[in-house]
């Protein structure tokens, strides 16, 4: 298996903007970037910046779909666990766009 080495993670630490499609709760409640589609895109974008995905990457809530809303999320490769910070920079009708930025260091 191969792993995302620390190296690399910090050459790709600031990610692109990633655009999707914004939900609504069922009581059509703020939109927000669903926590599911928030991890697989930052896995997706990660993959192709250092050639590996993430073993996982997980967010444990929806990003709110508010110009510089921030939620923290985790990635893991190998035995490695990386905090990663997730911000909302663009909402354009119901599509949004945010940034991800993968801690320097792994946590202990």
């Amino acid at each position: 298996m191969r792993r995302i080495r620390p190296s690399r993670v910090l050459a790709c630490a600031a990610l692109g903007a990633l655009p999707l499609l914004l939900a609504t709760g069922c009581s059509g409640g703020d939109p927000v970037i669903k926590k599911d589609d928030v991890a697989e895109q930052a896995s997706a974008q990660l993959e192709e910046a250092v050639g590996v995905a993430p073993d996982d990457f997980t967010c444990p809530e929806d990003l709110p779909a508010e110009v510089g809303a921030e939620i923290r999320c985790e990635l893991t490769s190998g035995d490695l666990t990386y905090g990663a910070t997730v911000t909302t920079t663009e909402v354009d009708g119901d599509q949004a766009e945010f940034d991800v930025q993968v801690d320097e260091s792994p946590k202990e």
